[in-house]
């Protein structure tokens, strides 16, 4: 019964081996595949020098940003109230399951599967500050 329980509160927290659930995204991602990535992304979110959001927020400066904090983007409640800050280990999970992460959310995505890729797509993101210039 103890292991049942231990078990069951490490799946809630998110830990796991080898599935991108354990809150960390593998080392080392690249920007080049991450800007691939992001293409999936386009439709919806913006990111760069002038990108201003649409259907979903601009995602400049989004690497340890607050959830839920463009100005002017009109975000789900649910968002709102998230609590979240969109660190590396976080961004990872929402990035897997959106709406498991955040449920009510408005984000229409199935998620990423690929715990490289998640890590790529992060590393692109963080290339970028608030104002959409690239970080050195």
């Amino acid at each position: 019964m103890k292991i049942a329980m231990v078990c069951a509160g490490l799946a809630l927290l998110g830990v796991g081996a080898g599935v991108g659930w354990a809150g960390e995204t593998p080392p080392g991602g690249d920007a080049a595949h991450g800007k691939q990535v992001f293409a999936r992304c386009t439709a919806c979110h913006k990111v760069g020098p002038g990108a201003r959001s649409g259907i979903g927020p601009a995602l400049n400066g989004v690497v340890d940003r607050k959830a839920g904090t463009v100005p002017g983007f009109r975000y789900s409640a649910a968002m709102r109230r998230s609590g979240l800050t969109w660190d590396r280990a976080t961004l990872a999970r929402f990035l897997q399951a959106p709406a498991k992460v955040v449920p009510g959310t408005r984000m229409a995505f199935p998620g990423i599967s690929k715990p490289q890729d998640e890590a790529d797509l992060i590393t692109y993101l963080a290339q970028f500050a608030p104002d959409g210039s690239t970080r050195k």
